[in-house]
């Protein structure tokens, strides 16, 4: 129980004002904590890694499909970057592999680790444009790692540069993409299937007039057989008929 003062007030709480800073200070260090860890989260031995499974790769002439971010389309580096990133987690844990237990899964397996911390340094989502601003790539395994090299190689530089600046918006530019990608398609020829829709009753009007013609020339040899069966064949000279009838004409005579 606390005495009333003079106003009949309690005074303040003398432990209030202490546990109020303590509680400031750690908010303000864990901010700083996170601002730091995005800062460092992709390290030089992450890039390292990258190069030496780079270079581990065979040159092959097979190509692997893969869906990933249309530069031409995003120019923004940072929108670029944000919608890169959530692509790169898919091709790690879903388009490469290795096998297990070796050098190159093991490398694999601390790059997944990587993109999974990496969200903690995007506040913003943008899971409604998932196919906005991307387009399928066919490229050999040494190309789709560079590409991802590259992507983690600007994300170190733009997290050291502001630890912030993947809060910014990027409907805008996200929209565009959205915009620039039906302009270019209804710019483009008519698709193969319309094409092929075009040349299928060609086609088969071509087939029926050769069929037709096959039909007519047909029966206009059916028609001439029996004629040719009917007519009389001529006998040559010297035939044994032939000789019977001249003597039978000389014994007339």
């Amino acid at each position: 129980m606390t005495a009333r003062g003079a106003a009949g007030r309690c005074p303040p709480t003398p432990w209030l004002g202490p546990r109020l800073l303590l509680v400031c200070l750690l908010v303000s260090r864990s901010i700083t904590e996170e601002s730091w860890l995005c800062s460092h989260v992709i390290t030089d031995g992450h890039l390292q890694l990258l190069q030496q499974l780079i270079d581990s790769q065979m040159k092959t002439s097979c190509k692997i499909p893969f869906v990933f971010v249309d530069r031409d389309q995003l120019k923004d580096p940072v929108c670029y970057i944000m919608r890169a990133l959530p692509l790169v987690q898919d091709i790690l844990e879903e388009t490469i592999s290795f096998k297990d237990n070796t050098s190159n899964a093991n490398t694999l397996l601390k790059l997944q680790e990587l993109s999974v911390r990496l969200k903690e340094c995007f506040p913003t989502v943008y899971e409604e444009q998932d196919k906005d601003c991307v387009q399928n790539f066919s490229e050999s395994p040494v190309q789709l790692l560079e590409k991802i090299k590259n992507v983690f190689s600007e994300t170190k530089n733009l997290l050291k540069e502001d630890h912030n600046i993947f809060s910014k918006d990027c409907n805008d530019s996200f929209a565009e993409c959205s915009v620039h990608g039906r302009e270019q398609q209804s710019s483009d020829p008519q698709p193969r299937g319309f094409v092929f829709r075009l040349l299928v009753p060609g086609v088969i009007l071509v087939l029926l007039a050769v069929g037709g013609l096959l039909f007519y020339r047909q029966r206009w040899r059916s028609h001439r057989e029996p004629q040719a069966v009917d007519s009389p064949t001529e006998r040559p000279e010297g035939s044994p008929l032939t000789q019977d009838e001249d003597r039978q004409v000389e014994m007339a005579v």
